[in-house]
């Protein structure tokens, strides 16, 4: 932690399932993706666990299912109920815990305390907000098998890694702003015109960089937003798929036979 830091932050772990419920999760027999056993530990268990071990005193779970709420209250974890979307849920616990709080997902399947920690570490002290990204290179080192989306940029490909860091207070700012791109995350022209069609035009012609383009998106909601690099590729791992549930419980046999 950095002295500016005094407390460790409270994490938040979203856990919310959209309308309809999850279908991969259905297809392995459980009602989210969190409840899915893993080496015999249920996913959001490991993410409580890792987020606990990190230093992270406060953990809250956001859910609005039942058998949710009592894995995660059984592993010492508050229950915060889920609102309309992820960005709402965010804003809400925020609100309601205060900052700094880390975000991250029940279906981080192989979040290590290590990672946390030195996401903390290697966040800028300026940052209101921080966000944990992989490069392509780093991924393939570690994790070669995996398949991932790519965000293509003027200085390589990324990936998201499901951590993000939320400072201050000021960091609310930017949350009406998630909000807004998430609802029109289907509809291209109206998400350009709201990220700002300069930043669209320096993103076709390949002259945007990972920075810039978090700045540029950040300095519309008047906060400052940085790109913490990750040092293990396999924090890009979640569990989306069959083919992700897979891989992560070859990892962690592996991990456990050696």
């Amino acid at each position: 932690m950095k002295p500016t830091d005094p407390a460790p932050p409270t994490a938040l772990v979203l856990a919310g399932v959209r309308p309809g419920g999850d279908p991969f999760a259905q297809e392995q027999g459980v009602l989210h993706k969190g409840l899915i056993d893993v080496g015999g530990v249920p996913i959001l268990a490991r993410v409580c666990r890792a987020l606990l071990a990190a230093g992270c005193e406060r953990v809250v779970v956001s859910t609005n299912l039942p058998e949710v709420a009592a894995l995660a209250k059984g592993e010492g974890a508050e229950v915060l109920p889920a609102q309309d979307g992820p960005s709402a849920t965010v804003g809400a616990v925020l609100r309601e815990c205060g900052a700094p709080l880390l975000v991250t997902t029940a279906d981080h399947a192989l979040l290590r305390p290590e990672w946390v920690r030195d996401f903390l570490a290697d966040t800028p002290g300026d940052a209101d907000v921080a966000i944990l990204m992989a490069r392509r290179q780093e991924v393939d080192r570690d994790v070669p098998a995996t398949s991932r989306s790519w965000i293509r940029l003027a200085d390589g490909q990324w990936s998201g890694c499901n951590l993000f860091l939320l400072r201050t207070e000021a960091a609310g700012r930017g949350i009406a702003l998630w909000s807004s791109v998430e609802a029109n995350r289907k509809k291209p022209l109206k998400m350009a015109s709201q990220l700002g069609w300069g930043t669209l035009a320096r993103f076709v012609l390949g002259r945007l960089g990972i920075d810039s383009m978090v700045a540029r998106i950040a300095s519309q909601a008047g906060i400052s937003a940085r790109v913490v690099r990750a040092r293990d590729g396999r924090a890009a791992v979640d569990v989306d798929k069959a083919a992700d549930l897979d891989l992560v419980r070859r990892l962690l046999a592996a991990e456990q036979g050696a």
